[in-house]
């Protein structure tokens, strides 16, 4: 069962690691756009998450606070990103703040993943 959980880990990372990476690309190839590769790569790191956050028989306890840390800062990200497609949509302009918040919420979602135990 654990390296079943090993492997939804990895997946989770993986989603992580598309959201982050093609909004990297975006913010240094000077677009400055959301893709829906990003709503991908938020969509298979939630569902991954929520997979990670059930109790697959294992020997020690959960952290919730850290799970319910990571799942609302996923939900901004994901509000973000739902809020710069629609205004991409109407050919309006992703506000500065709002893409450069996707990709630091991205990166402090993935940093407390890894420091906070």
């Amino acid at each position: 069962m654990e390296t079943l959980r090993h492997i939804v880990l990895f997946v989770h990372l993986i989603g992580f690691a598309v959201l982050f990476g093609s909004w990297a690309a975006q913010a240094f190839g000077g677009k400055h756009e959301f893709t829906r590769l990003m709503n991908i790569g938020m969509a298979i790191a939630a569902v991954a998450g929520l997979a990670l956050a059930a109790p697959w028989g294992i020997s020690y306890e959960l952290n919730y606070v850290k799970i319910g840390v990571k799942l609302v800062i996923l939900l901004i990200i994901g509000a973000l990103l739902g809020i710069g497609l629609g205004r991409q949509r109407r050919g309006a302009a992703i506000p500065p703040a709002v893409f450069w918040l996707v990709g630091i919420l991205t990166a402090v979602n993935a940093a407390i993943a890894a420091i906070w135990r």
